[in-house]
């Protein structure tokens, strides 16, 4: 059975907007490693929007940094699945939209060949959670406060306490700090 790895990076006061963080060329580097151990991504319709088409166009015209042209190149190689009632279309072929149940489409998911599969994003990342779905957490948390947008977990309700094993952590030259 394939593992859903639910990524997020944050700052120390929970905001993962990822228009309220710009990173270090580490970070983007990190997220790279690991998606070259994936190879399908799940986001709800407002992440996908987010990185797409900004990635793709970065792979297409490498018109990044070394990290970025690296990060856009393996987001973009990636089959993804958006979970979205609204969105009408995809802007590449490596991408399906489901409008069915997650719970059903995951639990399928989970059983097809292939490596583990990348969560992104709070909305989508929440319900699994909720779901008991999420076999292992990747939280880098970056050392700024933002002081507002969008929060991880707020939005979460849990029948009890998650309790988690450190696996492995990773602290970057920027103060980064990547639990896993």
């Amino acid at each position: 059975m394939r593992n859903v790895i639910f990524a997020i990076n944050m700052s120390m006061d929970g905001c993962c907007d990822h228009t309220k963080l710009t990173g270090p060329d580490e970070v983007l580097e990190y997220f790279t490693r690991v998606m070259r151990d994936v190879d399908l991504q799940v986001f709800g319709r407002k992440t996908y929007q987010l990185m797409v088409p900004f990635w793709p166009d970065i792979a297409r015209n490498q018109s990044g940094t070394k990290a970025m042209n690296e990060f856009a190149s393996a987001f973009d190689a990636l089959k993804k699945v958006v979970f979205s009632r609204t969105l009408e279309g995809v802007a590449d072929g490596n991408t399906r939209v489901v409008r069915t149940e997650l719970q059903d489409e995951m639990l399928k998911l989970k059983q097809e060949q292939g490596k583990s599969i990348l969560v992104g994003g709070v909305a989508v990342s929440s319900q699994l959670m909720e779901l008991g779905l999420v076999d292992e957490y990747l939280v880098l948390i970056r050392p700024v406060v933002v002081g507002e947008g969008t929060r991880w977990g707020e939005s979460v309700s849990l029948r009890e306490n998650l309790q988690f094993k450190l696996v492995e952590s990773q602290s970057f030259e920027s103060g980064t700090v990547a639990l896993r």
